[in-house]
């Protein structure tokens, strides 16, 4: 016999819809309630590098950088480190080069952490270095997971070439000019990285990650570890043991090049190894 829900009494109907009203939240509820997807640190890393937020970007590929066991970005964040590093060197190193010995003076007295900068990034390179080719042995392929940065630096920072030419440039403009010229920096490291120029960069990223032959990059490392091992020379910061450091560290990322060159020969990038090996030795004698 079916029973009208109207003839239940007002109290009890005002029940019966609240434990149906329960039902459907519950069973709404998960929906509803559904946690966002998570997004990898790796993943924010990228963002960050992309928007040109580089410290950012260092920061959320710290752990991944040297995590044990290894997780499965760690390697992209290595390199991805490396490239960010190379570009801090590269932007800081052009304010070094002034060459009229009283702006020179000058340049570091306004900027005092220039050559601090470049030598907290070479050192930082060396270090991201051995994490990629530790004990003188490199992969047979690295990857770069990255997009090309939104904001472009320049093709020349004309203030700073001022500055290359003995010239001045008021302290408003040294601010942006260094923002450029780190903005440069990185996009020549990416140039650099994929052997050829911005605009390969730039395709070669369109995708999100390409794959990097072991060997070339190890001599790609090498010769930005012999430009940050000239920032401890006698005629920068001067730091004899720094100097050294850089040195070793470029010699055994040059040990895994040609140890990886046995497997794959390129006469052009053995021969680019060899000559990084003399320029090293050269380096040594400028304590």
């Amino acid at each position: 016999m079916f029973i009208s829900f109207r003839s239940f009494p007002p109290s009890l109907r005002l029940s019966c819809l609240l434990a149906v009203a329960g039902v459907v939240l519950v069973s709404c509820g998960p929906t509803a309630n559904k946690p966002a997807v998570q997004t990898s640190a790796y993943d924010r890393a990228k963002d960050a590098f992309k928007s040109g937020q580089l410290d950012q970007a260092l920061d959320l590929t710290d752990k991944l950088a040297t995590a044990t066991p290894p997780e499965n970005t760690t390697d992209r964040a290595q390199v991805l480190r490396a490239v960010i590093y190379t570009g801090e060197l590269k932007g800081a190193m052009v304010l070094a080069k002034a060459k009229n010995p009283r702006f020179q003076t000058d340049y570091r007295r306004l900027h005092n952490d220039t050559l601090a900068t470049a030598a907290k990034a070479a050192l930082n390179l060396a270090e991201t270095a051995h994490q990629i080719a530790p004990d003188g042995a490199i992969a047979k392929e690295v990857t770069l997971e990255a997009s090309y940065p939104t904001t472009e630096g320049p093709p020349e920072v004309k203030e700073l070439a001022r500055v290359e030419q003995g010239g001045w440039i008021e302290p408003d403009q040294q601010e942006s000019a260094a923002a450029d010229a780190l903005r440069k920096g990185v996009d020549d490291a990416l140039a650099d990285v994929v052997s050829g120029d911005r605009a390969k960069a730039r395709q070669a990223l369109a995708a999100g990650s390409i794959k990097l032959d072991g060997a070339p990059f190890a001599v790609f490392l090498a010769q930005e570890l012999a430009e940050g091992a000239v920032v401890f020379n006698r005629h920068h910061s001067r730091d004899p043991q720094k100097l050294i450091t850089l040195c070793d560290e470029g010699e055994e990322t040059l040990k895994a090049a040609l140890a990886r060159l046995k497997d794959t020969p390129n006469k052009d990038q053995e021969t680019e190894a060899k000559k990084l090996q003399d320029k090293f030795q050269t380096i040594r004698k400028d304590k």
